[in-house]
């Protein structure tokens, strides 16, 4: 495991590699993000970003999702994986925000996971990017950098790995830290084909040593 001062190494190199690290989900407003969140489960944002292009040009508000036939729903999504389960969560939720919290998206994580197609790392998405609070969400890229790095064992839980960043990482450096693992991830140590031959970060990557000693092997 990393120390205190191995971590804040790998937070400021990760830093000065993306310094304009964001969320690539394109959206105008928390509600917009969380129906982007909900669309992107096991799909990738470009995919998300081309279908929900045409989506908020046909629906603006939760009413417009309630109204629509769900079959309609599902032709609108119909590119995106899981969009059957994705269509009903979504016209489910928007009922939800329409009688409970008058048609706005809650800013709380336990009215959040409440409701349907929420989990826990979509409520931090939207709590961090969307309301500014300090969460951190743990996606497929977060998990994986983190666990190379050793800054998390290999055996931890996404919320595992969650609640070691947040003892680790300095609070108000959650949300942006967050961004910047995800593009560590997405653009550099990517599940196949890592970049370790020229990471900054190799020397402290078990992960990385494994994968080219065994190059040269």
């Amino acid at each position: 495991m990393l120390t205190k001062k191995q971590i804040r190494h790998v937070l400021d190199t990760i830093a000065k590699m993306f310094p304009d690290a964001h969320c690539e989900l394109n959206h105008s407003n928390p509600f917009e993000l969380t129906i982007a969140v909900m669309l992107s489960a096991q799909c990738t944002d470009q995919m998300v970003n081309k279908v929900t292009k045409e989506l908020f040009n046909k629906y603006h508000t939760p009413e417009d999702y309630v109204r629509v036939p769900l079959e309609e729903l599902e032709q609108d999504i119909r590119q995106i994986g899981l969009y059957r389960n994705k269509a009903k969560n979504i016209k489910k939720m928007c009922q939800i925000l329409i009688e409970k919290y008058n048609g706005e998206i809650p800013r709380s994580r336990e009215e959040l996971i409440q409701l349907p197609g929420i989990g826990r790392k979509t409520a931090n998405v939207i709590m961090s990017t969307a309301f500014g609070y300090p969460a951190i969400a743990v996606d497929t890229h977060v998990e994986r950098v983190t666990k190379r790095l050793g800054i998390c064992r290999w055996k931890d839980t996404p919320l595992q790995v969650e609640k070691t960043l947040m003892k680790k990482v300095p609070k108000e450096e959650w949300a942006i830290t967050h961004h910047r693992l995800i593009f560590f991830g997405r653009y550099h140590c990517k599940a196949q084909n890592p970049q370790c031959h020229v990471c900054p970060l190799f020397e402290l990557c078990r992960e990385g040593k494994k994968r080219l000693n065994q190059k040269c092997v």
